[in-house]
């Protein structure tokens, strides 16, 4: 087994973070039994980029595949995730990392959404009379922003009456301001969908914005939500049919 996927998340003190992250990647060998697919993170948790690396290299593993666990292209996939890559790659010598593409926008995350709103109670017949709070972690990057508010949009087109993005952090509004203007506009259901994929802060804080505000529904985030690890494959089949990464350069 000379290719693994390395699954790269952000990491939290929460320590329902990485239970989420590493059910959703048990979910995905579960797909692919003759895949290699290992865990990093960030930040917090172990272990790290570059420890999973020489993880891999060292038990013979010469070409992974990169995958961000992030929902948006904002600091971290642009930024944090190459410098990794890049320093571990500077002192590992043949090993070969393609970096693999965010995992939003795409209808798998849209599915992943209406199924934690249906455990939460909705059922179809209530997307025409149910306004929908899309609330992400938030970013300073306009970029990641513009993508969560298509999101929205795109969401909306699919029979609710209204879906609006909300945040947790960095940008406005947040969770409770969303919810409170739905009600003022007249929708008597609304419900709030955490567009995030594990537990910690900023989905508490999502969660406790909706219940101030008296959100009649609160879905869970995505967790291991079974169309996120099919979502995994898809983006490790794009990136394995592509060439290498070329990493930014290492500062002396």
């Amino acid at each position: 087994m000379d290719r693994a996927l390395l699954v790269i998340a952000h990491g939290s003190r929460d320590p329902r973070h990485a239970a989420t992250v590493h059910a959703l990647t048990g979910r995905v060998r579960a797909l692919r039994p003759g895949l290699r697919v290992e865990t990093a993170f960030l930040d917090f948790n172990t272990p790290t980029v570059g420890q999973a690396l020489s993880s891999l290299y060292l038990s013979g593993v010469r070409e992974v595949v990169a995958l961000p666990l992030l929902l948006t292209r904002a600091f971290h996939a642009k930024s944090d995730i190459p410098a990794a890559l890049a320093e571990s790659t500077s002192r590992l010598p043949g090993l070969s990392v393609r970096v693999a593409d965010v995992l939003g926008p795409s209808p798998l995350l849209l599915t992943a959404l209406e199924r934690r709103l249906s455990e939460a109670g909705l059922t179809p017949a209530d997307r025409a009379t149910t306004a929908v709070v899309l609330a992400s972690a938030g970013s300073t990057d306009p970029e990641a922003i513009a993508v969560i508010a298509e999101t929205a949009r795109e969401w909306r087109r699919t029979g609710w009456c209204a879906v609006r993005p909300a945040f947790a952090s960095a940008a406005l509004p947040r969770t409770e301001d969303a919810v409170r203007a739905l009600r003022a506009e007249g929708f008597e259901r609304v419900a709030v969908a955490p567009y995030v994929i594990a537990p910690g802060r900023l989905p508490d804080r999502i969660a406790a914005g909706a219940e101030a505000a008296g959100a009649d529904v609160v879905a869970d985030v995505l967790g291991a939500a079974p169309e996120l690890a099919r979502l995994l494959l898809h983006r490790f089949d794009a990136a394995a049919a592509t060439a290498p990464a070329r990493l930014p350069a290492l500062s002396a």
